[in-house]
């Protein structure tokens, strides 16, 4: 099973749902919505981060996408719709 944080977003359940059937677990949820979520650090079990791309800006984006690469944790950038993220998913042979 891969363990997933998801940066952006605010109602991820039917995403989180939908990544449970795939065998993939959400451990953490980033919302971005408070400025010092910059300074938490990318948990140490994570296999993959997911970033929703319409739900965060483009600060802090680089921000997670710098601390995931300094992990050597591989980065899926997506729009929030589940198709999307299923593709995303199937291109890194991730799904």
């Amino acid at each position: 099973m891969k363990n997933v944080l998801i940066a952006g977003g605010d109602r991820i359940e039917p995403i989180i749902s939908k990544l449970g059937q795939q065998g993939v677990k959400v451990i953490s949820h980033m919302d971005g919505r408070k400025p010092k979520i910059k300074l938490k650090a990318i948990p140490s079990n994570v296999d993959i981060v997911l970033i929703l791309t319409d739900y965060i800006n483009h600060n802090l984006s680089s921000v997670i996408k710098k601390k995931a690469q300094e992990q050597a944790i591989p980065i899926l950038f997506s729009k929030r719709s589940w198709t999307s993220i299923s593709t995303e998913m199937k291109k890194t042979g991730n799904a």
